[in-house]
């Protein structure tokens, strides 16, 4: 089984993936999240350890990019701050598990192999979404339109595939905050709009993003 340590922290890490390569687990790890989700689609992983508190985008943020690509990869969180709240907004936003540090190796060991008892059970994740001329390779992080290849940054490819894998149905912009972003962020904001316009002018006219007013926006083909 490949298991994904997101961790910055150089000693954790290794304490981690020593631990988990003695129980016979293949170990990846990644000190960034942007690092992580470059990596997500091409290593198949079938679990991640993911640490809250990482430099840049933190694990808030990653567990959202990630639930838009892989709604079923288990996720579990791995974070310092005990606080309730955090427990609960991990959750919310998708997290299969959480851990709260220090903890012992014996039970995160455990709850590995629990989730991993889960995965094995689960149906195999879509290598591919298509909309209409669109295509989202999530192996090769690839969208091509009737063929030819469309480039996208790591945001851009997350949201696309949150759309993807809701076509026709209208999202609030919060919803979209929630599963791309996966943080809390001012609903005032405009990046979710500013995000749709670059999807807008980039796949236009393969598929059409409507706004749908006081709704938010909704994916329709050409």
């Amino acid at each position: 089984m490949q298991i994904m340590v997101v961790e910055d922290e150089a000693l954790i890490a290794a304490f981690i993936e020593k631990g988990l390569r003695a129980e016979g687990h293949a170990v990846s790890i990644e000190p960034s999240g942007e690092r992580a989700l470059e990596r997500v689609a091409t290593e198949r992983p079938d679990v991640i350890l993911l640490d809250v508190m990482l430099p840049g985008l933190d694990g808030f943020g990653v567990l959202g990019a990630i639930r838009a690509i892989e709604p079923s990869l288990p996720v579990i969180m791995l974070t310092a701050r005990g606080d309730v709240a955090d427990r609960v907004h991990g959750l919310d936003l998708g997290a299969t598990d959480y851990l709260v540090k220090p903890f012992a190796f014996a039970e995160l060991a455990a709850r590995v192999r629990a989730h991993l008892r889960t995965a094995a059970g689960r149906e195999a994740r879509a290598d591919v979404l298509e909309v209409g001329r669109l295509r989202l390779d999530l192996l090769a992080r690839q969208a091509t339109v009737d063929g030819a290849e469309v480039a996208m940054t790591t945001r851009e490819f997350a949201l696309l595939a949150y759309l993807m894998r809701h076509p026709r149905q209208v999202l609030s912009r919060q919803q979209i905050l929630d599963a791309v972003w996966g943080f809390a962020h001012d609903p005032r904001s405009n990046v979710v709009d500013v995000y749709v316009g670059r999807l807008r002018r980039k796949l236009h006219p393969a598929i059409r993003i409507e706004t749908v007013r006081g709704g938010g926006y909704r994916l329709m083909t050409g």
